[in-house]
């Protein structure tokens, strides 16, 4: 059986701020049958994770050994349901979560695929709050800054889908927490429902290094960095002896080849500041411990999941293009299809 399978594709390699005409609506034949002796499986997507990262891949030079090539299917993270399979790891009607595409249907060799047991949760909870977002939240901040009760913490891009969460573990933990957001309307999020003890409209201040001083008398000893840049440089100029700084996105620069970090170097030595960037999928040992001490706050009502969800495979450019206006509020989804 063959259904039309509709795709987002990019039209062309993309520089500085993607804009919605970058992208296309493809449609291709799909067959929903699963050749004699072939081992892949068959994927109706249902969720799928908008990241900012991909744009470094849809440039002329891709990032991590990846260039997103014109018209061609994009992959990313998300949930689906196995309708045919010739693989051995999966039966159809098993959930997976993984490397699918942004289209109605996948087809895929079960690499970086898993069976998924959604443990009674909403299915859109394994692409962000127990996905690789949550993840690189919990790897970051625990594995990486290495905090203790009181220390004090700062997180930028702190409504997004990583930052809320990072905020929201070291509040669990007792630390003093600072977020920073584009709008009132975050910040307001980010004291009363999350309960960070102070946040601030970084478009506000017009000195980010006055600001942090303002709110971290103290110094930082944590800073959660998710922009890179000036913030990063700001942040530098505050850390306390041994700081920690985890670097896990920089979507300031992402789009503006113009931004570069300008660090404080005598700080960093002086002080003996430890700075350290990484990636998530060098991670996944601790997937099984994150996920269970996750759900865990989830279910108490300790954890709040913020997720912003649109619907259809027609809402993706729209979707990832709003990622760098900072129209989000938690982990951007779209809903593919019902179940």
């Amino acid at each position: 059986m063959e259904v039309i399978n509709r795709y987002v594709a990019i039209k062309a390699q993309i520089d500085g701020v993607p804009k919605e005409s970058d992208f296309e609506l493809k449609n291709q034949q799909f067959s929903l049958s699963i050749k004699r002796g072939s081992k892949e499986i068959i994927i109706k997507n249902l969720y799928v994770s908008i990241d900012p990262y991909h744009v470094n891949q849809m440039k002329t030079t891709g990032t991590l050994g990846r260039t997103i090539v014109p018209g061609e299917v994009i992959s990313s993270y998300g949930v689906g349901k196995v309708i045919a399979s010739g693989n051995p790891r999966f039966a159809e009607g098993d959930y997976v979560v993984g490397n699918i595409s942004w289209g109605e249907y996948s087809i895929s060799k079960g690499f970086f695929l898993r069976k998924l047991d959604p443990m009674g949760l909403p299915l859109s909870y394994h692409i962000g709050v127990l996905g690789l977002s949550g993840l690189s939240a919990y790897v970051g901040f625990f594995d990486i800054c290495k905090p203790k009760r009181g220390e004090n913490v700062f997180v930028s891009a702190a409504s997004g889908s990583i930052g809320n969460l990072v905020g929201q573990y070291a509040k669990l933990l007792g630390c003093y927490v600072v977020g920073c957001a584009g709008s009132p309307e975050k910040v307001e999020l980010l004291k009363e429902k999350l309960g960070f003890d102070e946040a601030f409209n970084y478009k506000e201040e017009t000195d980010l290094n006055l600001a942090l001083q303002r709110y971290f008398p103290n110094g930082i000893d944590i800073y959660f960095d998710n922009v890179g840049a000036e913030m990063l440089e700001a942040a530098i100029s505050n850390m306390n002896l041994y700081g920690r700084v985890a670097v896990c996105g920089a979507i300031s620069e992402y789009t503006d080849s113009k931004k570069h970090v300008k660090l404080d170097m005598l700080s960093i030595i002086y002080r003996r500041i430890t700075i350290q960037g990484f990636i998530t999928p060098d991670y996944m040992n601790l997937f099984p411990e994150f996920v269970s001490k996750t759900v865990d706050y989830i279910r108490a009502g300790k954890i709040h999941v913020l997720e912003d969800v649109l619907i259809g495979i027609e809402s993706v450019p729209s979707a990832f293009v709003g990622v760098f206006h900072g129209n989000n509020v938690g982990k951007r989804i779209v809903k593919i299809a019902d179940d």
